[in-house]
This record gives structure tokens, sequence and C-alpha cells, in this order.
């Protein structure tokens, strides 16, 4: 009976708690991002902005939250593939040595490729210009 008592008064002030313990702003924009349920001896708390759950039990007067096992596993996953992700990139950077600058071989192409679209653009420029202009009136569209 003692115990139920514990957990209930724990259940009541521990909300309270854990607004006063948060910074004056952020308690006012998250007071609604967290909910607990009581389920047996230990709490849900639901992340009602991420949807993330963790199990939450009274250890000594503390709340000790731990994720669900499925969402660890996703959270580990995650962490993984970004750890491989930055160690990529950072070896691409190393190779790279700093450098953002095309080759002289790049620039050359990319020059030559310029000056062909010129080339020909310029040529039906000149095309156009020497065509006859259209001296026939144009047909009323009214």
């Amino acid at each position: 009976m003692t115990k139920e008592i514990g957990i209930g008064l724990a259940a009541l002030f521990l909300p309270a708690a854990l607004l006063l313990a948060s910074p004056g702003g952020a308690a006012e924009q998250d007071a609604g991002r967290f909910q607990l349920e009581r389920s047996g001896d230990h709490f849900v708390r639901l992340d009602r902005q991420t949807g993330a759950m963790a199990i939450c039990q009274d250890q000594n007067g503390n709340l000790v939250c731990r994720m669900a096992a499925d969402e660890r596993t996703a959270y580990d996953d995650e962490l993984d593939r970004l750890s491989d992700r930055v160690a990529k990139l950072e070896k691409a950077a190393a190779a790279n040595k700093g450098s953002d600058l095309p080759s002289d071989a790049e620039v050359d192409r990319t020059l030559g490729i310029m000056q062909k679209f010129m080339r020909g653009f310029m040529g039906m420029a000149k095309e156009f210009q020497n065509e006859e202009p259209n001296t026939k009136p144009l047909p009323q569209k009214t």
C-alpha cells in the first residue's frame, strides 16, 4: 500500500518537477510535448512531436527513462548510417585536399563546349538576318 502511494505521489509531482527543471521559454513551448501514462509499476512517456516512446521507472525518487527496444534499434541504425556518411565525406574531402577548383582539362573542355554553342547560335542569328522580311500584311484576328 505504501509503495502504491509513493508511485501515485511520484506520478502527481513528476510532471511539475519536469516543468520546473526546464528553462522558462522551453517549458511553455514543450508543455504539451510529452505525455506520461502509468502502466503497472512503470510509466510510458510519449513524445508527441516525434512519436518516440520511452519506458520510465522510479529509481530512488528519480524517474529514469529508456527508449523502447525497437526505437533504440532504429536510433542506433540511423546513428551508424550517419557515422558512415561522415567518414566517407571526410575521406573525400581529404582526397580533394580541400580544393574545389576544376582542373585545367575540365576548364578547357568547358570552354570548347561554350565556343561551339556560341558559334552555332551566332550562325543561326546571321541566317535570320539574311532572310527577306515578310512584307505580307498580317490577317485580322478580331
